[in-house]
């Protein structure tokens, strides 16, 4: 029942959203600290994965990471072996309701776009 629950929820969005398989669908918002924000989502093991590439490789230093995951709830910052900088949020198959996806692909898209705009703030060679 749970893949219902989130059919239902992504159908009342205003962002584009797409069905990519059985369990797995992607949103698109078009402006999250400046461009573009493409989620993804998983419905496995008991457990609704969202995550989403912040920035890429070499913006953000993994100190910066480690500092600005003490702060976050649900969602947390983790780096591919490349660099590229990605939010990640779970939640349990059990706790999946529309309030509680609306607060877990919130504080994702809050997490995104705080980073970027602090990569945007800061000066570039």
């Amino acid at each position: 029942m749970s893949a219902g629950v989130i059919d239902a929820y992504l159908s009342e969005l205003e962002v584009s959203t797409r069905r990519v398989a059985p369990g797995e669908w992607g949103l698109s918002a078009d402006d999250v600290g400046g461009w573009p924000l493409h989620v993804g989502l998983r419905l496995h093991q008991d457990l609704v994965r969202a995550q989403a590439e912040v920035v890429g490789a070499g913006q953000v230093d993994e100190h910066e990471l480690l500092f600005r995951n003490r702060s976050l709830a649900i969602v947390r910052y983790a780096h591919t072996g490349a660099g590229a900088v990605w939010v990640v949020g779970d939640l349990p198959a059990a706790a999946i309701t529309p309030a509680e996806l609306d607060r877990l692909l919130g504080l994702l898209v809050s997490a995104a776009a705080d980073l970027r705009r602090l990569v945007a703030a800061e000066p570039h060679p």
